[in-house]
């Protein structure tokens, strides 16, 4: 045996492992994990689809909304009582207060009532929220209602001339003309049910809310002619 030969078996024989006959295939490890995993879920368990309102799903009737369906109303809302006085606001301001903690702010509702009939009434309220002071003024204005002193034809008896704090008023009958006023006067007149007169504000005021009273005063100074 020549010395390469030599060479080449001694390289033979160290170069094949010996795998231990115990060993198992690497194929077999995954088939264990999978058996495993399968039986874990019940084999009677069976998967529906999502029935909701994404899939389209019908309720009973033919209602897509399912079981999730709204009862319907069993009534609406009461309807409010109207009330036997018109009102309108003549004027409305926000008032603004300095606090040591910074401003407060509410509001000023100067407003008049009265039902087209004789009854008439001037009030104001004052609240942090608007809705209140107006009820507030409400309130007000019924407890200072008037009667207005007037013929079966809505005409007052005779002329009168009043003066309220910086407010002049002057009220006239005119048969025939209508209602001719200006400024928050004519809304007293109107809601008051006057027919056929004429008003003069004198004063430079534009104080709706003393040019209001103002008109209020001069019907009460109405007597019977």
């Amino acid at each position: 045996m020549t010395q390469q030969e030599a060479t080449t078996d001694t390289m033979s024989d160290t170069a094949v492992p010996t795998v231990p006959a115990t060993d198992a295939p690497a194929e077999s490890v995954p088939e264990v994990a999978t058996s495993t995993a399968e039986a874990t879920v019940p084999a009677t368990e069976a998967r529906t689809p999502f029935k909701g309102r994404r899939s389209g799903a019908l309720g009973e009737g033919g209602d897509r909304r399912g079981n999730n369906a709204r009862r319907p109303r069993r009534g609406g809302r009461p309807e409010r009582a109207k009330s036997e006085f018109d009102q309108k606001i003549i004027s409305i301001r926000r008032v603004t207060r300095v606090m040591a903690g910074g401003r407060r702010f509410s509001f000023s509702v100067a407003m008049v009532i009265g039902d087209k009939h004789g009854k008439v009434g001037v009030g104001i309220g004052k609240a942090g929220d608007t809705q209140l002071a107006i009820e507030k003024a409400v309130r007000d204005a019924k407890k200072h209602m008037l009667i207005v002193l007037m013929n079966k034809d809505s005409h007052i008896p005779h002329d009168v001339h009043v003066k309220y704090a910086s407010s002049e008023v002057m009220i006239m009958p005119a048969p025939g003309r209508g209602l001719v006023a200006g400024s928050s006067v004519r809304t007293v007149l109107e809601l008051a049910g006057v027919k056929d007169v004429t008003a003069k504000i004198f004063s430079r005021s534009k104080n709706k809310l003393n040019n209001a009273r103002a008109a209020v005063e001069a019907l009460k100074q109405l007597k019977q002619g």
